[in-house]
């Protein structure tokens, strides 16, 4: 006979939970039943004496093999919003959703957010407690939801808008992941160019004597740079990183990144549409689900990822709470062109801003697909010829003495 834990509920949907011993699981459930308990989980009972190390490997085990990935959270909002529309209690649905869930610190997290219910607070409050997991958007749709009475409509909208945002992060992967892979290929093979290659040319140019020209003289300079003094690239590149994530962790800093990125050639009109998009799809999505204005900007400031458009959302802040008009502090952003601004005034002259904001929305995001296709277009033959020519420029550095070794041997 072994030992389990179970965990289940009573006739009055009251939590109970303790030890028996049984032949196996089906048992176990079925004297529940006999019990008037409906079952919610099950497991093998661990003992108390366990071991240091098996305290400690758990949790870790738990961070790194089942971490709480967006799609876990996508799917639980759909899953969570049918059995709500189902007529399932709040805390049922709950527990068949934590039996559910692959990752395990999310099922932890859901069995929190099932006491904090249980214990008489409201979703959105059970939610609030856990901001990595649902963040200030979520949870205040969540929250407008309840007050309205259409929780599982609003759980259904936050899954298509968090599935959407998704979609976008992806795309932008896309357009950045092929460029990333070549300069990493084109610095490895630098490197080893640089470690292997070029000190066995220098020793037969030392042979040979001379004056070396130019680009061959600066070749060996990195070499030596790479080989006997890596510590200083290692510096430069740390310092820099260091200084990037000082500057990203400040407002002002951050502001300037930001600004920067968007003045970058080619990428940088693409940061700008997915800013544009990102700002129209929260802002429209919130408006919709039925939370204040004000308190939807806020949001939006605080998740828009980019310091400029969170900027440019604060003077719509400040303008909406003075009793003044949206579109009028976008204009003096550069990120907004004017067909966003024309568009989000006639939203606000017809009384159907958020229609507007999801019609920009929808527009940049076929922007953002056309722009990602053309990028990818582009920047295949631009990186493959950058490649070529890297190449060439230290193949022909290398060879260039070897043009001067007929006068060399003539002068001996």
């Amino acid at each position: 006979m072994a030992e389990f834990t179970y965990e289940a509920l009573d006739q009055s949907g009251k939590r109970v939970t303790g030890v028996i011993k049984t032949a196996g699981e089906e048992v176990i459930c079925e004297k529940l039943r006999d019990m008037g308990y409906y079952p919610v989980d099950v497991s093998a009972h661990r003992k108390e004496s366990a071991t240091q190390a098996d305290l400690f490997a758990l949790p870790v085990l738990r961070i790194f093999f089942h971490p709480i990935k967006p799609r876990h959270v996508m799917t639980f909002t759909r899953q969570l919003a049918t059995l709500i529309d189902a007529g399932l209690p709040i805390m049922r649905s709950l527990d068949i959703l934590r039996q559910q869930v692959k990752s395990a610190i999310f099922k932890d997290k859901i069995a929190e957010m099932a006491r904090d219910v249980e214990s008489g607070s409201s979703l959105s409050e059970a939610m609030s407690r856990h901001p990595k997991v649902f963040d200030p958007l979520y949870v205040n749709m969540v929250r407008a939801g309840e007050i309205g009475g259409v929780l599982e409509q609003v759980l259904q909208r936050i899954a298509e808008f968090l599935e959407k945002r998704e979609a976008l992060k992806g795309k932008v992967k896309s357009a950045l992941i092929y460029p990333m892979v070549v300069i990493f290929l084109a610095t490895l093979i630098l490197t080893f160019i640089l470690i292997t290659i070029i000190p066995k040319f220098e020793s037969i140019f030392e042979q040979l004597g001379g004056d070396l020209p130019a680009p061959t003289r600066f070749l060996i300079y990195l070499s030596e740079l790479v080989v006997k003094r890596a510590w200083i690239p290692a510096a430069v590149i740390g310092l820099l990183i260091m200084a990037y994530k000082q500057m990203n962790s400040r407002t002002g800093g951050k502001y300037l990144l930001d600004h920067a990125k968007l003045k970058i050639p080619i990428f940088g009109d693409l940061f700008g549409k997915i800013a544009i998009t990102r700002f129209a799809a929260t802002l429209s999505t919130l408006i919709n689900a039925g939370v204040p204005i004000l308190q939807a900007l806020d949001i939006v400031r605080e998740s828009s990822g980019n310091e400029v458009v969170a900027r440019a959302t604060g003077r719509v802040y400040q303008s909406v709470k003075d009793g003044e008009t949206i579109h009028q502090p976008l204009s003096a952003c550069a990120v907004f062109p004017p067909l966003v601004i024309h568009m989000v005034a006639v939203g606000e002259e017809t009384g159907a801003i958020e229609q507007m904001l999801s019609k920009v929305a929808e527009a940049y995001e076929r922007e953002v697909d056309d722009t990602v296709a053309a990028l990818t277009s582009i920047l295949e033959p631009v990186l493959v010829v950058f490649l070529g020519a890297l190449v060439g420029a230290i193949v022909v550095a290398l060879y260039l003495p070897l043009f001067s070794i007929p006068s060399l041997i003539g002068s001996q």
